[in-house]
């Protein structure tokens, strides 16, 4: 009984999530579209890079496409920190403390929805860049593996913003965390492939960068038909991130309860 009640919870609280993004076309519009204009500026102007020695594709917007799973993921992040700061600045949040509603049921709720909104844009980008000219050299299976892939992604990283409006309760506190995280995709292989960065400072940052992997795992599928390497790598940085940020929104929330 205790386990219906709690998917009944979380079913509830994944639907509301979900709708509150699908009505607001001011947030639809950077997860889908801004991506996707970044990701045309980049191809057009950055073209010339695939006559490179070693460069791993003819085509810029195959290599390129892996970046607009990311940006969406970053966008899902300020989107859902910012519905959950303000459920919580409009007294929703303390409302619902108050139920029998459980604890775990908040977060599980805010994160299955933003998982399936992360399923639903990555697979707008894969038909918007089958248009634009990209190659997914891994067919329908590695479709199916970017999606999966891109949901996970996006539940990280939706994670990370439910922690950040739980330790904050500011929306405004949320969105400034967008250009710490834009940051750590240029300081990456978005633009380039890590053998052709040199040996310098830039190479060693996007070494150690983690967004590096996630890229290099999309991109995979687009260009290398299957590379078990980056895609475990890819979906091993989704997970531990992933988990990082759980345990700091679960930290954030029994504080926040404490508070309310």
């Amino acid at each position: 009984m205790s386990g219906l009640l709690l998917s009944t919870q979380v079913s509830v609280l994944a639907r509301r999530s979900m709708r509150k993004t699908l009505r607001q076309p001011f947030q639809l519009f950077p997860i889908v579209f801004f991506p996707i204009i970044l990701l045309a500026v980049n191809a057009s102007g950055l073209k010339s890079a695939t006559l490179l020695a070693g460069f791993p594709t003819h085509s810029y917007v195959s290599f390129a496409i892996a970046v607009a799973f990311l940006q969406g993921a970053m966008f899902a992040l300020i989107n859902t920190g910012t519905n959950l700061a303000e459920d919580i600045e409009s007294g929703f949040f303390n409302r619902l403390a108050l139920t029998p509603l459980r604890r775990v049921s908040l977060i599980a709720g805010l994160l299955v929805g933003v998982a399936a909104i992360g399923a639903l844009q990555s697979t707008v980008y894969i038909l918007i860049g089958l248009v634009a000219g990209a190659h997914l050299d891994s067919g329908f299976g590695g479709a199916l593996v970017v999606v999966a892939l891109g949901s996970l992604t996006t539940l990280a990283f939706g994670a990370l913003g439910c922690a950040a409006a739980l330790w904050t309760g500011s929306g405004e506190a949320v969105q400034g965390l967008f250009p710490l995280f834009f940051v750590f995709v240029f300081l990456s292989s978005g633009s380039l492939p890590r053998n052709l960065l040199g040996t310098g400072w830039f190479h060693t940052v996007a070494d150690w960068n983690p967004i590096s992997y996630l890229i290099e795992a999309f991109r995979s599928l687009y260009i290398y038909d299957w590379d078990a390497t980056a895609l475990w790598r890819g979906f091993a940085v989704a997970a531990v991130l992933g988990l990082i940020a759980l345990v700091a929104a679960s930290s954030a929330l029994r504080t926040r309860m404490q508070r309310t």
